[in-house]
């Protein structure tokens, strides 16, 4: 196993033999294994790692999708064009993306990586052709994205809330589709590679704004610990509840 899959926080082998329990509400988690074994037999030798800052080639003209292996990536949707407004939003292992294209409506989108990110890239007319004869497969990418719609409301009805609130949600939501436990204490859940900006970003919050919210959470809370380009948190039941309560 190189640094590059140690980063990710995943042994390779558990990927792709389907012993890799993946998140809830994810596609590869409602994906039968033996399609998944199917799936990694038809691509996996072409799965590979991006650095931070990396961009997934998503555009019309490669019309490829990427299933997400380890790591994190962010999608950036501009719904009015670019330089129209950005919608942010974060997408962990298990994670199907690039699916505007398997109907040929490609819409503008930018996929960028947070830290080490592995994952597998899938040509969208294979795809389509494997969709076309299984039917489970597109029950499971069908649930995978309504979930993913779903988690996205949430974030959306926090605009309201006070900031501190909205940082812990979001936090929260990366534990859960992103988080790599420490074996001796799984209490202890770092994500990789995620930067203060980018929390900004996907919130929509200012730079001080983030880092008041950091500070309240990893001072007054004892919720999470900041290391470079690294976030532990430490009590992911506080910062459940202050995520509901703030």
């Amino acid at each position: 196993m190189n640094a590059a899959m140690k980063d990710c926080g995943l042994h390779p082998a558990q990927v792709l033999t389907g012993r890799r329990p993946w998140p809830v509400g994810s596609f590869l988690q409602y994906l039968p294994r033996r399609l998944w074994l199917t799936l990694v037999q038809e691509w996996g030798r072409d799965a590979r790692t991006f650095q931070h800052g990396e961009r997934l080639a998503l555009g019309p003209a490669r019309r490829t999708c990427f299933i997400v292996l380890g790591g994190l990536a962010r999608e950036e949707r501009y719904p009015m064009g670019p330089g129209g407004g950005v919608i942010a939003r974060f997408r962990g292992p298990g994670q199907f993306l690039g699916e505007a294209n398997l109907i040929d409506a490609w819409s503008s989108m930018w996929v960028s990586c947070v830290g080490t990110t592995w994952v597998m890239p899938c040509p969208a007319g294979s795809v389509n052709e494997v969709l076309c004869v299984c039917p489970q497969m597109q029950i499971a990418l069908l649930r995978s994205l309504e979930d993913r719609n779903r988690t996205d409301e949430k974030l959306y009805l926090m605009t309201s809330r006070p900031p501190l609130a909205r940082v812990a949600m979001l936090l929260t939501h990366l534990v859960d589709t992103a988080g790599i436990k420490t074996p001796a204490d799984p209490d202890r859940i770092t994500i990789n590679g995620l930067r203060q900006s980018e929390i900004g970003h996907t919130l929509q919050l200012g730079k001080s704004t983030v880092e008041n919210a950091l500070h309240q959470l990893r001072v007054d809370h004892k919720a999470i610990d900041s290391r470079y380009r690294q976030l532990v948190v430490t009590d992911p039941r506080a910062l459940e509840h202050i995520s509901r309560t703030a």
